[in-house]
């Protein structure tokens, strides 16, 4: 890897890190960068954050608090406490799905075939996330998280053009988006550049 490339992955790991309120001026810039301006996007979540960590139970409007309505809950704790262990045990489940096999090969120059691969499909599509997995000996890129085979015909078409060998496979899928029309989200963050391009 070239020693650019180090730096800037270095700064963006920090700074996706949770270390972006650092400023350009705490960054120490080696002599022959300077900092620039990059957009990054990232897959919106797959699942409504706004009431992660809350208890729905407690969320029920009272009229004390400007509701139109008291709505109470009477359950038993031991239905509560059951229903937190599986949401507990659950959390990391897949299901089973559809995405779109856009590369499938085992040649010598495969791993490198796959990374450009996967390169090239998310500076092109954005709101759809890629996988890139490797089951010996086959390198594959595998794109989208669908429910129905019909949802992942209609991205196949999509992409027919750019990847043309591309086909539909039936595997276990992560949770799809919530907001299919907002699946992604740009954020800017700063990376060094070279001065010259030698470097």
């Amino acid at each position: 890897m070239k020693r650019t490339e180090t730096l800037i992955l270095f700064l963006a790991a920090l700074v996706l890190s949770g270390l972006n309120e650092l400023s350009a001026q705490e960054i120490v810039v080696p002599e022959g960068y300077e900092l620039v301006d990059s957009i990054v996007y990232r897959p919106a979540s797959a699942v409504d954050t706004s009431l992660v960590g809350k208890d729905i139970f407690k969320l029920m409007p009272k009229k004390s608090e400007g509701g139109a309505a008291d709505v109470e809950i009477f359950q038993s704790d031991s239905l509560m406490n059951a229903m937190q262990k599986h949401v507990a045990a659950n959390s990391g489940r897949t299901l089973s799905g559809y995405r779109v096999r856009i590369f499938f090969d085992n040649r010598q120059s495969a791993r490198v075939a796959s990374e450009e691969t996967l390169k090239r499909f998310e500076s092109l599509y954005h709101d759809v996330v890629a996988y890139r997995t490797y089951a010996n000996p086959y390198f594959k890129v595998t794109v989208g998280d669908f429910r129905t085979k019909s949802e992942a015909m209609a991205l196949l078409e999509r992409i027919r053009y750019e990847f043309p060998s591309a086909f539909v496979v039936k595997e276990n899928i992560s949770f799809p988006v919530v907001d299919r029309e907002n699946a992604y989200v740009i954020d800017t963050l700063k990376v060094l550049r070279p001065l010259s391009p030698e470097l």
